[in-house]
């Protein structure tokens, strides 16, 4: 009786689904902690939902990792990973949360973790990079090609260090091919909604997030992106350009001209912009002066007109529709948000 007790166990288990929430070695962030930890509650929620409603856990949820603990924040936190990566055979589901992306030792600290999730992708898992955790899986090369999210913050980084991966700054999540991506900071929340729908179901990703106070359906960091401009590059004469641009905020600045004055022919000027900054030269000029109509809402009294005329608009819908573009705002919507002073103040 105790044996096939046993046996029922094992087959209970081993019919369940598999989440590996990585811990990484190296150097880590107070961004880790926090993942690591809300994507065991968030999926723990999920699965007591499910129990709720009569049904049996869907996932069993662990952390691993390649080292028996990591320190973080001077050692304020410990974490130490359930099991070793070596003792998980297939997984369905890899988290990877954020790691200290501007340390080149630590991707390389990570290297055994690296292989084993290019393994585990093979066999058929799933991966979902919370922020910087972008850059340990960039380091494998599986998002060489495919579209791929970070915090905006650390986009130009990103480019420079993985060119052949799309950054996409404005995006909140990217799924391809079984591989997800999320912007920065407390957005990670949002895919882990996300992931909870597209595993379990649209029903349970609601109770999620009423129960976790997670935002459902958020889509873009638009708005919380603060644009400063990609100069993580050797291009002298487009650094040149780029500082010219942002010297000319109230004027509309013609391409033509700007190639002239550099002596650079236009096609090779655009050819050099784009390598450069991942922007056309006008589209870096509109992402300047939005930057700048984006201060004087969150900082003064100024109307919408005010602002547009300031940034070197004449055309209320031109403004407007540029604005939301970037921003996925309107103009009075961004100052309502940002300004509560002047968050009744008309046109």
């Amino acid at each position: 009786m105790d044996t096939v007790f046993k046996y029922l166990c094992w087959q209970q288990i081993h019919a369940m689904k598999h989440i590996t929430i990585i811990v990484p070695g190296g150097k880590g962030t107070l961004s880790t902690v926090s993942c690591i930890a809300s994507a065991f509650e968030v999926f723990a929620t999920a699965n007591n939902y499910w129990k709720q409603s009569g049904r049996k856990e869907l996932f069993r949820i662990e952390s691993a990792g390649a080292v028996k603990k990591t320190e973080i924040y001077d050692s304020m936190f410990t974490v130490k990973p359930q099991v070793n990566i070596s003792a998980i055979d297939k997984t369905n589901l890899i988290i990877i949360p954020p790691v200290a992306y501007n340390d080149k030792k630590t991707i390389k600290e990570n290297h055994l973790l690296v292989d084993w999730i290019m393994q585990q992708y093979k066999k058929g898992a799933q991966i979902a990079t919370l922020c910087s955790g972008a850059f340990m899986l960039a380091s494998s090369g599986l998002l060489n090609g495919k579209n791929c999210s970070t915090h905006w913050a650390h986009a130009d980084t990103l480019k420079a260090m993985f060119p052949e991966v799309n950054v996409q700054a404005d995006q909140l999540i990217t799924d391809e091919d079984g591989i997800y991506t999320n912007g920065g900071a407390y957005s990670f929340l949002n895919l882990l909604i996300y992931l909870v729908e597209k595993f379990y179901n649209r029903q349970t990703a609601i109770y999620c997030s009423k129960m976790c106070q997670i935002e459902m359906d958020r889509n873009s960091q638009s708005p919380f992106t603060i644009f400063t401009g990609q100069k993580l590059h050797g291009d002298e004469m487009v650094k040149k350009a780029q500082a010219y641009i942002e010297s000319k905020l109230d004027e509309k600045v013609s391409i033509e001209h700007l190639s002239s004055k550099f002596s650079v022919g236009r096609r090779n000027f655009d050819r050099r912009f784009i390598k450069a900054t991942g922007n056309t030269p006008g589209e870096y000029a509109q992402r300047v002066k939005i930057e700048s109509a984006k201060k004087a809402f969150e900082t003064t009294r100024k109307t919408v007109n005010e602002v547009m005329y300031e940034v070197g608009y004449s055309d209320v819908k031109a403004f407007r529709e540029v604005f939301r573009k970037l921003t996925g705002m309107s103009p009075l919507e961004y100052r309502a948000r940002y300004n509560k002073e002047t968050s009744l103040q008309v046109v």
